[in-house]
């Protein structure tokens, strides 16, 4: 026999005999046990919320206005000041505005005197008490009786024709006059409300020389300077109300139904990022825009030390609801590949791939809305060696 046939004989064998041994060497390595790490499903609590972004705005703006002309004495406040309802913001010269008191003050008093009251609480007299009437009436009874004397004279032919003619015209003067006196008297009366209102008045313009801030807030605009002549109703002071203040957001229109006043808010401002702000929802717009497709949505917040400024940029949540025994899985247990989440559950020494959708993020564990139970185990490392039906060795997860 050839040799060369046993030496080819012996190569094909020892070759057939490495291919095998590859075989059951790899089939020895895919069942080997993978070691993992083993986590359990949990139930948490997850706080529901919506986004928000959105504006602070200050809820009233206040345009203070002079109530009486003069020209300007003093402003007190500066653009940017914080100022108390009350506090001073402008003073007017008082000179004219006194001597139009005093005058107002005269006039009263004068009518006060001719009906002959004694104080600035005291009523008028009854009429017949007047010292004017009463005059007017002395004087008509003094001359009715003289009539009445010339009268009987007259008829006894001791007293001529003219001179009972003369006590009839004198009775006549003084009748009218005493009807006068009466219209006078009622006239003062009548107009007494009317100088009391006026000196009033006058005490009030003085009283407006000085002009106060009407609420508290911040100065935004300072609009007359000293040496300046004001008419009434001249803009001087703007402010704006700095607490509370408002945030002016707009929500999509499928959270119609969830948003209500009272519901809390929290966001931040770029000028504090690190600091997180809290306010409560006060109101929310019934009607949706058409164009948009979102409500607008008003917190308001506290503000007593003027940190926030209107205008800020504010971004943030409105927490609406917390849902309670919620199924999550920590983030290390949850593999995602082109869109596709997956845990392995581990069941009986070996893994099952289970797909599940995912929702909010908590920590470091994720919502499972969908694929779970919440009594699973599952593998939380070397999820790139797992697939269905592997073999596994747990260590509980730290």
């Amino acid at each position: 026999m050839d040799n060369r046939w046993l030496v080819g004989g012996s190569l094909v064998f020892i070759v057939g005999c490495t291919s095998a041994s590859g075989q059951a060497g790899r089939a020895g390595s895919r069942t080997a046990a993978v070691a993992v790490s083993a986590v359990a499903a949990q139930r948490i609590s997850i706080q529901r919320t919506v986004d928000l972004a959105g504006t602070l705005i200050s809820p009233d703006q206040a345009k203070v206005s002079a109530e009486a002309a003069g020209v300007v004495q003093s402003v007190s406040v500066q653009l940017g000041d914080d100022v108390r309802q009350g506090q001073e913001l402008v003073r007017l010269n008082p000179r004219e505005l006194e001597l139009a008191r005093q005058r107002a003050e005269s006039a009263l008093k004068q009518t006060e005197a001719q009906l002959g009251m004694a104080g600035d609480d005291s009523q008028p007299l009854p009429d017949d008490q007047i010292a004017t009437i009463r005059t007017a009436a002395a004087n008509r009874d003094d001359a009715k009786t003289q009539n009445q004397r010339a009268e009987q004279l007259t008829s006894r032919g001791l007293l001529a024709g003219a001179e009972v003619e003369a006590t009839r015209t004198k009775l006549k003067v003084a009748e009218a006059e005493y009807e006068s006196a009466i219209q006078t008297v009622r006239s003062l009366k009548a107009s007494l409300e009317d100088r009391r209102a006026a000196y009033e008045l006058a005490q009030k313009k003085v009283a407006d020389a000085v002009i106060r801030a009407p609420v508290a807030g911040a100065v935004s605009e300072r609009l007359v300077q000293p040496g300046e002549f004001i008419k009434e109703d001249t803009p001087v002071i703007t402010l704006v109300v700095m607490d509370p203040l408002k945030l002016s957001t707009a929500a999509q229109e499928k959270y119609a139904g969830v948003m209500k006043p009272g519901m809390p808010v929290q966001f931040t401002v770029e000028s504090y990022p690190k600091e997180m702000f809290r306010g409560r929802i006060v109101s929310v717009v019934p009607a949706a825009d058409q164009t948009t497709r979102t409500f607008t949505v008003e917190a308001e917040l506290p503000n007593h030390d003027h940190r926030l400024k209107p205008g800020f940029f504010a971004k943030g949540d409105i927490l609406t609801h917390m849902d309670e025994q919620v199924i999550a899985a920590p983030e290390d247990a949850v593999s995602t590949l082109a869109g596709v989440s997956t845990v392995f559950v581990i069941e009986n020494g070996k893994v099952r791939p289970q797909n599940v959708t995912l929702g909010a993020h908590q920590g470091n564990l994720i919502e499972i809305l969908d694929g779970l139970k919440g009594s699973e185990t599952l593998a939380s490392s070397n999820l790139s060696q797992l697939a269905a039906g592997v073999a596994v060795t747990t260590r509980r997860s730290q």
